[in-house]
């Protein structure tokens, strides 16, 4: 941001740092003009005397030379500026030495009569602009001082001049006439000057206090505009982008540079839809496919965008990714759901557990009869195996509507795995040839959780891992470590990987709803259960799978914040 006004060399923050800084911008300017006016004012006089002698000149070698000596003068006094740390002797030195420069060219153009008096006024001048009402008066009265010594050198003619005035002044007289008229005429000009710069200070005060307040809102306002969740398009007359936030790229896929320019209806094609009713003047919502070519739900609404001194109709569009509020709407009634099938299903447990129990015991005392028969014992075998199989159902169905609140503690999760696959050893579909495990968790490494519970998740995570392998050789691997989450907070992260036939991705977003199942003999609710005990620790399960190349699953489970130091 540089400051608007002819004379600042300047940043603006440099100028409202110190003062002195903005003496030393405008006295650039002085030494400038000076060069520009001296050069002007001699070269013009210089050509008019060599069409006519009216003029009363020195030769042109003395011109030259005066010209060269003040560009020198002012060279030097340009380069010595940059080492200087106290501006203001400096510029009065310099408004003094062309008071006296001037004086040199008014005495060898005819004294006090000469045409160049009025040259007195750059000296008060710059006295003004540079120093205010000091500079401005104590130039006037110099300057008076100057002429009136010219005078008083014209009227006693000292022997010792050696450039003497051609029509000097004879009478004293007509000397004080032109020293009151000269002196009247340059103080009116110190004053007016002076009025005139302190006013230009105060305007440009003002402006530079305007200018700072506008730059701030501006960085204010595009800081909000570009970090704002909510996108935000301009549309100009014509229907064509004119600028969108970050939130919008974010949303849609696409970046800025590849939008801005191009037509709403490119883009948005039902953003100009007509609304069906007044409600959604206020809100539409809308299906948008992403350049990656997802599709999202996306809400929107528009209004008029008042641009001053721009005709035409210019609309603001805001816009809102509705993919979260869906999935979280979707999790209110699923979590609905559940608690209605979680009441069915206790009630129907109950209800089976006692007639199962009879059924299976009476299963049990049949087949000890009829153990020679191998036909009957066939039948047996398979009613038993099926009551243990719905008694297990009824087992889930009880666990999952009534979870148990869990008790964390600290526990080596490396020992916890080795228990867990103890347990899987016994089971009757493990099969330790076919499914190789890779346990890469450390031994230092601690977890704070129910120990049953995550136990529990292990077991149903590996045992569907091997159990996804089937008959082909494959790897299950287990890895744990300890991470920090954006908010610097600890956490414990458990990843389950193989390299099974993977899941595919049209179910992949339905395998911890509960009763979902791909196998024949499963019951959909051991991934459900495993969510419901990872949520209830407030951590998280995330799954990844790709067909063919085998899946993740990664639990993250925070770990309790530290103890304040006791004082």
């Amino acid at each position: 941001m540089t400051q608007t006004t002819l004379y600042s060399f300047l940043d603006s923050s440099e100028i409202s740092k110190s003062p002195a800084v903005l003496v030393r911008a405008r006295l650039k300017w002085v030494l400038f003009l000076r060069g520009i006016i001296l050069t002007m004012l001699l070269g013009t006089s210089a050509l008019i005397q060599t069409k006519s002698h009216a003029l009363e000149l020195p030769s042109y070698r003395i011109i030259a030379a005066f010209i060269i000596a003040v560009y020198i003068y002012t060279f030097f006094s340009v380069l010595l500026i940059k080492f200087l740390k106290n501006y203001n002797p400096f510029a009065l030195f310099q408004i003094v030495s062309d008071a006296l420069i001037a004086t040199c060219i008014i005495y060898a153009t005819g004294g006090s009569q000469s045409i160049f008096t009025i040259i007195y006024f750059f000296p008060i001048l710059t006295g003004s602009f540079l120093l205010l009402r000091l500079g401005g008066l104590l130039m006037a009265a110099t300057c008076t001082i100057c002429y009136g010594f010219m005078l008083l050198v014209e009227i006693l003619r000292p022997p010792w001049l050696i450039y003497p005035i051609p029509s000097p002044v004879n009478d004293i007289m007509v000397a004080m006439h032109f020293f009151a008229i000269h002196g009247l005429a340059f103080f009116m000009v110190a004053i007016f000057s002076i009025v005139i710069f302190e006013r230009m200070k105060k305007t440009e005060r003002a402006l530079f206090q305007s200018t700072m307040d506008f730059d701030r809102l501006a960085v204010l306002y595009k800081q909000i505009f570009d970090d704002i969740t909510t996108g935000i398009i301009t549309v100009d007359p014509k229907g064509k982008i004119s600028s969108m936030n970050r939130a919008v790229e974010l949303i849609c896929g696409f970046q800025a540079n590849e939008v801005v320019g191009h037509a709403l209806d490119d883009l948005f094609p039902d953003f100009n839809r007509p609304p069906l009713d007044a409600e959604q003047y206020m809100r539409q919502q809308t299906e948008f496919i992403r350049k990656d070519g997802e599709k999202i739900p996306i809400g929107f609404s528009w209004n008029h965008l008042n641009m001053p001194g721009e005709p035409g109709e210019y609309r603001v569009y805001t816009m809102q990714d509705l993919s979260q509020i869906r999935r979280m709407e979707k999790q209110v009634k699923q979590a609905e759901k559940m608690a209605t099938i979680g009441e069915m299903a206790a009630s129907i447990a109950h209800e089976f557990r006692n007639p199962m129990a009879a059924i299976s015991g009476a299963a049990q005392v049949l087949s000890q009869d009829y153990s020679n028969e191998s036909s009957n014992q066939k039948l047996l075998t398979i009613l038993l195996r099926e009551s243990d199989r719905l008694e297990a159902t009824i087992d889930g169905f009880l666990e999952f509507s009534k979870p148990i609140e869990p008790t964390p503690e600290w526990f080596s999760l490396k020992q916890l795995i080795d228990e867990t696959l103890q347990l899987l050893h016994q089971a009757k579909q493990w099969t330790p040839e076919k499914c190789r495990i890779i346990d890469e968790t450390s031994p230092d490494l601690d977890c704070w959780a129910d120990t049953r519970q995550l136990q529990q998740v292990l077991e149903n995570l590996i045992g569907n891992s091997c159990q996804a392998l089937g008959n082909q050789l494959g790897e299950v691997a287990i890895h744990g470590e300890e991470i920090k989450n954006e908010m610097d907070q600890e956490m414990t992260k458990i990843i389950v990987s193989d390299n099974g036939p993977g899941i595919s991705h049209e179910i992949l977003p339905q395998i911890f709803e509960p009763f979902f199942t791909t196998r024949e003999n499963g019951t959909g609710l051991g991934l459900a259960i495993v969510k419901q005990i990872i949520d209830s620790h407030g951590g998280n399960i995330s799954v990844e799978s790709n067909p063919g190349h085998g899946t993740t699953f990664t639990i993250v489970l925070p770990l309790p914040l530290p103890l304040p130091p006791q004082t």
